[in-house]
């Protein structure tokens, strides 16, 4: 059975300039330097499922050319890397109030930044196990203005960035065919994500910050008083995963058009994913991502929609999906473009897939 793009949206607040940012004194001008990021996408106030919301929209415009309807689809999948909204509150069932507005499943999904391709691989499941609904609504959404966040500076890793990101996944159709899909762990490096703080009570309930820069610094401490560092090297996790997942869809890096990934600085995307897959920024989107940040479990999608719209990738192209998050985890996807991008302009804003609405 085949699995499909059928639709795929974005939606980001205005940029603001690592220039600027150095100008406030917000970041300083040799991390600039040295991480190559030009912007990053900042939403101040707007809720992090409301941007979800914006880009479920455009994709389920994209998505009518399928002939699907909001009673087609059987499960909403929202993703999430940071708070949504009040505790004990469901932003997965907000989402779809505002898109579908059907009394489906909705979820919400990690882990963290390879949210998105965990839920691909869940609506692929979900179809091929249910043939009763045709479609899964993938959301995604995030908002890192809070006061306790310091998006410039909580990791050397990467910029933290606002937006939304959506996908259909569907079985009649789409722009883009999953071609194989796969994901992996190395749970011994579960700590350097954790590293100094306590399980309980959780660092937000009392005001601690998110912020990587402390708990790497913990760590190096303790292997500098001989703790001994983990045996597991990530990029070696990585380049398994994704030959391993190359080789299931009948294909190699050398015939992959593009590699959309994870929003990284320019240092953790060369040790992370350029190096151990021994490939070139050009194949994958760092002049894109420089200019957006890291946007929790959105990233690969965005990059997606970016280069399907702008006619950079084409019908036979394969394109490489990857994304890496807390616990080590890794995961990717191969999928095979397979229509081209119609203008939105030519898009029917008045069918009835979407719920437009003013909240």
């Amino acid at each position: 059975m085949d699995i499909w793009l059928a639709g795929v949206g974005s939606w980001l607040p205005d940029a603001v300039s690592t220039e600027e940012a150095v100008a406030h004194g917000w970041y300083d001008a040799a991390d600039r330097d040295t991480s190559g990021m030009r912007a990053v996408r900042v939403a101040g106030e707007l809720p992090a499922p409301d941007m979800a919301v914006r880009a479920a929209r455009a994709a389920l415009r994209r998505s009518a050319a399928t002939g699907l309807n909001p009673d087609d689809f059987g499960a909403l999948l929202h993703c999430a890397t940071y708070h949504q909204g009040p505790d004990g509150w469901s932003a997965p069932h907000y989402v779809l109030r505002h898109t579908l507005d059907r009394p489906i499943g909705a979820a919400q999904i990690g882990p963290g930044c390879l949210g998105m391709l965990a839920a691909l691989e869940l609506a692929a499941h979900r179809l091929a196990a249910d043939p009763s609904r045709d479609a899964v609504l993938v959301t995604s959404g995030d908002n890192f203005s809070a006061p306790v966040v310091d998006r410039w500076n909580s990791s050397k890793l990467f910029l933290l960035a606002d937006g939304g990101a959506a996908a259909v996944v569907s079985r009649r159709g789409g722009f883009a065919r999953l071609v194989s899909i796969g994901s992996a762990s190395a749970p011994a490096l579960e700590e350097l994500h954790r590293a100094g703080e306590q399980l309980f009570p959780p660092g937000i309930t009392v005001g601690r910050s998110l912020n990587f820069e402390e708990r790497n610094a913990h760590l190096r401490r303790q292997w500098e008083q001989g703790t001994s560092a983990p045996s597991v090297h990530f990029g070696e996790v990585v380049a398994d995963t994704v030959d391993r997942v190359l080789d299931e869809a009948g294909t190699s890096l050398e015939k992959v058009a593009r590699v959309c990934h994870t929003g990284y600085a320019r240092g953790a995307l060369h040790s992370i994913y350029l190096a151990p897959l021994d490939i070139e920024p050009s194949l994958g989107t760092w002049e894109f991502s420089r200019d957006i940040g890291h946007v929790g479990a959105a990233d690969p999608f965005i990059a997606l929609e970016h280069l399907w719209t702008r006619g950079e990738v084409t019908p036979g192209d394969h394109v490489l999906l990857l994304a890496a998050g807390p616990g080590m985890e890794v995961a990717c996807a191969v999928v095979e473009i397979t229509g081209e991008y119609a203008d939105d302009q030519t898009i029917d804003r008045t069918n009835d897939m979407v719920k437009e609405d003013d909240r």
